[in-house]
């Protein structure tokens, strides 16, 4: 499924005007280019500088509160054409009304937005690539998604996101990008939102449930043959109030056998040895990248045998870790038993945001 040399992903440097994080925040005060052309270049040029996982060290709640100020200030980055006050983007199947922007991550911008079908008013996400040279990894994402639609057991289903359509859009500043068209996810938090939430760790039993669903999604990916192999916290959705789970972020995965194609590099660190060694990423690979996630969620609060478990499943060696994660599921489930007696629901919220 992969094939050519491994990239890695780092924030793209601004163009002259504008280099640096101060500066970005120097330049959010003032007007943006009265071109519509100019401003959507200015709005991601901002973007990129001013994203939080992008912010000098100390500076991350800086970070966030620019963003979400810049966010505010969407005009003319809308990256589709405007009609009477609403800016669409269209398709041979819809015309999409976009809304407000959801979030930015390390690839694209993720749109809110609407279209009419059969005469309702349908919502949907648009996820943009913030550079075109990334467009081949959103049509990459488009195609393991529609993978999972036809190749993996329709009972898991919902650990994935659903894909809407795929297309090519010519956006304002003339440049084409691929963008995929998602069903929106609601109530849902990332677990790098639940991690900022509990500053000295998630209680074991809250994060067992978390643990379970995602080692669920895992097997049910691994038995369509493909590994995710992202699995971070930010990639990671739950459901506090029905304990539900979604992985997102399809634009990482690969055929089991084949190598990850593309690096975080903020998450270098948390990486096997296989994936920056380019060695044929396994079930194995997706399991420690899972492990590092929930044993950083928990910090010192996992009781002994828990840590126990979770350095077993980070071993360095590919080979030696866990291969299977439906009977990784099943031995987590006896650990559980013996540390906190028969399973019960645990109702588990995020605090007022």
């Amino acid at each position: 499924m992969t094939t050519g040399p491994i990239r890695t992903h780092s924030a793209a440097p601004a163009d002259d005007a504008i280099r640096t994080f101060d500066a970005a925040l120097a330049a959010l005060d003032a007007d943006f280019p009265a071109d519509p052309h100019e401003a959507v270049r200015h709005f991601r040029r901002l973007a990129r500088l001013l994203h939080p996982d992008a912010a000098p060290p100390g500076r991350a709640a800086e970070a966030a509160a620019a963003f979400a100020r810049l966010s505010a200030r969407r005009h003319g980055a809308d990256g589709g054409h405007a009609d009477h006050g609403r800016v669409t983007v269209t398709t041979a199947r819809r015309g999409y009304v976009l809304g407000g922007v959801l979030a930015t991550g390390d690839l694209a911008v993720l749109r809110t937005a609407h279209y009419d079908e059969d005469g309702d008013r349908r919502a949907a996400v648009l996820k943009i690539p913030l550079r075109p040279r990334d467009n081949d990894l959103l049509e990459h994402e488009a195609d393991v998604l529609s993978r999972l639609d036809t190749v993996a057991e329709r009972r898991h289903r919902a650990y994935a996101p659903r894909l809407i359509e795929s297309f090519r859009h010519r956006d304002t500043d003339g440049v084409e990008r691929r963008v995929n068209a998602l069903a929106p996810l609601t109530g849902f938090h990332s677990l790098a939102e639940v991690a900022a939430a509990h500053p000295d760790g998630l209680d074991p039993r809250d994060a067992a449930w978390m643990w379970r669903r995602l080692l669920t999604a895992l097997g049910w990916v691994h038995r369509a043959r493909l590994v995710h192999g992202a699995v971070f916290p930010e990639h990671i959705l739950i459901h506090p109030e029905l304990h539900g789970l979604v992985l997102v972020d399809w634009c990482y995965a690969t055929a089991v056998g084949t190598h990850v194609p593309l690096l975080v590099d903020r998450h270098q660190d948390a990486y096997p040895p296989e994936v920056p060694a380019r060695r044929p990423a396994t079930p194995a690979t997706d399991i420690h990248l899972a492990a590092h996630c929930l044993r950083t969620l928990m910090g010192e609060r996992a009781p002994g045998p828990m840590r126990a478990f979770l350095r077993a499943c980070v071993l360095p060696s590919q080979t030696a870790r866990p291969q299977d994660a439906w009977q990784l599921l099943a031995d987590l489930d006896g650990l559980l038993e013996r540390l906190y007696g028969p399973r019960t629901f645990r109702p588990f919220a995020m605090p007022p945001s």
